[in-house]
């Protein structure tokens, strides 16, 4: 191949049995299953089992997962000091990254030579349970508040609510926390993704390659779009101001945070679920939409007006960030922190399926620089 195709658009680079997507009739899928289903009728444990394994866990391999993630989801000693010693107002994905990548010098016998080895497997457990710990961990001691310890009987979804706000939660409150998890555990090969597979692919050990992802989930054009829809809707302010606000974006060729997505030519099945699930959690409470909320549906009601004939519909960011700050009571710097916790599933699978049938990547480049040339000239 000789041509250019910037981003790599509609290139395969790899393949994959972990997850899939139909973007013509808007459905994802993990192992084969839909995402709808898996919201409605599984739980984040189950899963990120699902995606590592492949397939649905039996109950008692299920109950060993959950108890394997309480058993390892303190966090070293000295990792909590390095959290105390960096700036509070660090943003918590480069506090993450961070703490991701230290780890490796407390397991260094996990390595991708042997992928299936007790070493190694339990390292990639740790990562997706010490992910809500230093998660958690950080929304405390960035406010000057002392980490709350985990507890060794709480779910996944529960114990990160707890550990955040030292008290137990409404149900329903976990069971949203729950969902909006299985949501983001995996989105075949997006950015994160493909740079974990891409530092994986060079053999590093598993804290870097899932620490390298967790940087690129970072980037405002990936996972931190949803701090921007939060900010795009406090700037717009209420629903009779959203028409000239687009319009004027739209005008001046600018984004509109949280709409369109490369893979989807409808509406992100993620936003949709999420959708329907905030407006029944506010109607099975007797609760109002918010000033905000009630400006996102007009955001989307006139994108979709203006956009939709393009193919721009609302992906899973126009939604997430109000459930993270409307409902959970999280504020805007933690939200992609909590986006990477859920795709830290997704991540290692990734990372297990590439090293598990490596090649390195390495691709080319078409040169635009000058032509050979002589130092004296």
């Amino acid at each position: 191949m000789t041509e250019y195709i910037p981003g790599l658009a509609g290139v395969p680079a790899t393949k994959s049995a972990i997850s899939s997507i139909d973007g013509e009739k808007g459905i994802l899928a993990y192992r084969g299953y839909s995402i709808q289903d898996l919201v409605e009728h599984s739980s984040f444990e189950e899963t990120a089992l699902l995606l590592m394994n492949g397939e649905l866990p039996t109950a008692d391999e299920l109950t060993h997962f959950k108890n394997t993630l309480k058993k390892r989801n303190e966090v070293k000693r000295k990792i909590r000091h390095l959290l105390w010693s960096l700036p509070s107002k660090g943003h918590s994905m480069d506090v993450l990254q961070t703490a991701i990548a230290s780890m490796a010098t407390f397991y260094p016998d996990a390595g991708a030579s042997e992928p299936d080895s007790s070493f190694t497997q339990n390292a990639l457990i740790k990562i997706i349970s010490n992910m809500s710990t230093l998660v958690a961990m950080w929304t405390r001691i960035s406010r000057g508040y002392d980490p709350i310890p985990p507890s060794k009987t709480m779910g996944y979804a529960e114990n990160f609510m707890y550990m955040c706000f030292g008290e137990e939660s409404d149900p329903d409150i976990i069971s949203l926390l729950d969902a909006s998890l299985i949501l983001h555990a995996e989105h075949t090969i997006n950015a994160s993704t493909f740079s974990t597979m891409v530092t994986a692919s060079s053999l590093a050990n598993p804290f870097a390659s899932i620490a390298a992802g967790v940087g690129t989930l970072a980037g405002p054009l990936h996972g931190n779009a949803n701090e921007n829809v939060l900010i795009m809707l406090d700037e717009i302010g209420s629903p009779s101001n959203a028409r000239k606000w687009i319009e004027n974006r739209l005008n001046n060729k600018q984004v509109i945070w949280g709409m369109g997505h490369r893979e989807y030519k409808t509406k992100d099945p993620r936003a949709t679920i999420l959708e329907k699930m905030i407006k029944s959690y506010i109607k099975n409470n007797g609760l109002t939409l918010s000033n905000r909320f009630e400006t996102a549906l007009e955001v989307e009601s006139v994108c979709n007006e203006l956009l939709s004939q393009k193919g721009v519909y609302p992906n899973v960011d126009f939604y997430s960030g109000i459930l993270y700050s409307e409902i959970f009571n999280f504020t805007k710097e933690h939200f992609t922190s909590i986006f990477a916790m859920a795709r830290s599933a997704g991540w290692v699978a990734h990372w297990h399926e590439q090293v598990s049938d490596n090649r390195i990547f390495r691709p080319t480049q078409i040169y635009t620089g000058a032509d050979f040339r002589n130092y004296l000239d």
